[in-house]
């Protein structure tokens, strides 16, 4: 509509195509709820009261919500194709998400993001980009691609691509490497998102200063108040891995609340069917006594004010009509969505179906077995460095312990729930790989493995034994990329993820009963975790402390730095 349409449209000049009546209007700006009909036109809000509609729809006292922004998720974690991703989120109440294809850029660069873009058209789910900042995420591993200033000029003025995503080499930043300093730049009048776990005093002020104004990394009550304090909007995230909303809800008051804002980050395709997505941390937060006009504002107008997504996030003339009809405000059940002025779900459907796009991608498995033939580790030392998972956290703790050794070869000690872990590279088959000890996975035979290993998605596997440590890793490759159980030498279980080893085509459902399946078979082996493969692809993620093994080596995430396996 040209500014004239807008106008007489909003005066009752011309029959609106949609009039919501009887509605009680969650207004996310006024902080109020009340009575409203709400008329729509050619998909946006154009005012309140009585109009003459070409369709009247009688909401009979329900409550009316702007719909749910994901402000920041890696679609990939979902294993799902975007389309089919969108087929679940959506009558769940998301209507937009903003997602850094940070994992499948890592694994094809540029073509992964077009892939992303491309998959992304044409559903009732609006989906932003950010554009990944560390391809790789560090110099410390092997990634599938190198993304550099250049590759990221082309997309900067695409209409879904709002800024740099998460700069997770916050040391780079803090150096003055020109090749990070040179990635802000090209954003510079764009957002900028932040990753910088435990960064405080003078670096944090650095970091801020840089342009990067927000973060999803903060994990205590302490380090969200000092980077709220100086100016950074805090991503309050609730994932499958990483769970922080216990911890940071109590930083938010009627003071701050506009500057913070939901995140699942990273979420599994069970979280996604049992427990839901923004709905689900809207649900918690009322749960612990947070206001649920609050909390809904926390999910949208919050979310789009930080992207600049000016006509999004509310329900108000101007605004897209992307809007939940709910019939419980505290319980957030929603009966209905909108998305630009189209029921698109109703009882937890989706009324059209979508369809995932066939994957058009480069091979993403190359595996050099020539050079990757013998896992073994000769004992050097009678220490050895233990990476320690810590339960519901991608952080994990550095461990110091006497060496298990067997014939002059450090082993597997299931007793004292020490395993071996490896990386092995699968991008350009260079036969790098690395070799170490964890804590916390309580296999006692067996090994699973994975090629979902965050950020540069090498083979990743850990187990009891080599045999079954190679088997694993064979296995992976085999089959284009997945998850893998194996005992004996033998495979238990597979998922197959063909899509960059990332993602699948398959629905939901039957990747769903695949994890499932390997989960459980990964527990008969002993596995205490609740999703060992989730906890796995993080052991290789070089930015979040302590300990971490790469295909390089085994790196200390605080001192940015490799350190040898042996203590002493």
């Amino acid at each position: 509509m040209d500014l004239t349409q807008r106008i007489e449209v909003s005066l009752g000049k011309v029959p609106v195509d949609l009039l919501l009546t009887n509605g009680r209007l969650v207004n996310v700006f006024s902080g109020s709820i009340h009575d409203a009909s709400i008329a729509i036109h050619r998909g946006r809000v154009v005012g309140f009261g009585d109009y003459d509609a070409v369709e009247t729809v009688d909401l009979e006292g329900r409550y009316v919500s702007p719909g749910f922004i994901d402000g920041h998720l890696h679609l990939e974690s979902s294993m799902l194709s975007i389309p089919e991703f969108a087929r679940n989120v959506v009558p769940l109440g998301t209507t937009a998400v903003v997602a850094d294809p940070h994992e499948i850029a890592n694994v094809l660069g540029v073509a992964g993001i077009q892939y992303m873009l491309d998959s992304s058209e044409g559903l009732p789910l609006r989906v932003f980009i950010m554009f990944p900042s560390c391809v790789p995420a560090t110099p410390f591993e092997t990634s599938g691609a190198v993304l550099g200033p250049r590759d990221m000029e082309p997309f900067k003025n695409h209409e879904r691509v709002l800024g740099l995503a998460e700069m997770m080499n916050f040391p780079g930043v803090l150096m003055e490497d020109p090749e990070v300093l040179a990635k802000i730049e090209v954003f510079r009048d764009r957002i900028k998102d932040g990753h910088a776990p435990g960064l405080s005093g003078k670096d944090l002020c650095a970091y801020v200063h840089a342009g990067i104004t927000s973060d999803h990394e903060c994990t205590t009550l302490q380090e969200a108040r000092e980077k709220l304090g100086v100016g950074m909007r805090i991503m309050i995230r609730e994932g499958s891995a990483a769970k922080n909303l216990d911890a940071l809800l109590p930083l938010v008051n009627e003071h701050n609340s506009r500057y913070c804002f939901f995140v699942s980050d990273d979420t599994d395709p069970g979280d996604l069917r049992e427990k839901g997505h923004i709905n689900r941390l809207v649900g918690m937060a009322i749960q612990k006594g947070m206001d649920p006009l609050r909390a809904i504002q926390m999910a949208t107008i919050n979310t789009a004010t930080y992207f600049r997504l000016d006509d999004l996030g509310a329900v108000l003339p101007g605004y897209r009509a992307d809007l939940l009809i709910l019939e419980d405000l505290r319980k957030v059940s929603i009966d209905r969505v909108y998305q630009g002025g189209l029921l698109t779900a109703r009882n937890g459907e989706l009324l059209e179906p979508v369809t995932s796009p066939s994957a058009n991608l480069p091979t993403s498995m190359n595996v050099n077995w020539d050079k990757v033939h013998d896992l073994s580790i000769e004992a050097r030392g009678r220490e050895v460095n233990i990476i320690e998972v810590i339960p519901g956290q991608i952080v994990t703790k550095r461990t110091v312990e006497s060496a298990p050794v067997e014939n002059g070869r450090v082993v597997s000690d299931p007793t004292r729930d020490i395993l071996k872990i490896a990386v092995i590279e699968r991008h350009h088959g260079t036969g790098a790989f690395a070799v170490g000890l964890i804590r916390g996975f309580g296999l006692k035979e067996g090994a699973i493995g994975c090629t979902v290993a965050h950020d540069s998605h090498n083979i990743i596997v850990v187990g009891v034994r080599d045999e079954d440590l190679m088997a694993a890793a064979r296995e992976l490759e085999a089959m284009g990329g997945g998850m893998v159980v194996v005992s004996k030498a033998a495979v238990m279980r597979r998922l197959p993820l063909p899509i960059a080893g990332l993602m699948s085509n398959d629905s939901i459902e039957e990747v769903d009963a695949g994890l499932k399946s390997a989960v459980s078979a990964a527990r008969k082996l002993g596995c205490s975790l609740e999703n060992p493969f989730a906890t796995l692809s993080f052991m290789a993620l070089t930015p979040i402390p302590e300990l971490k093994l790469t295909d390089q080596g085994l790196f200390d995430s605080v001192n940015f730095q490799f350190v040898s396996l042996f203590a002493d």
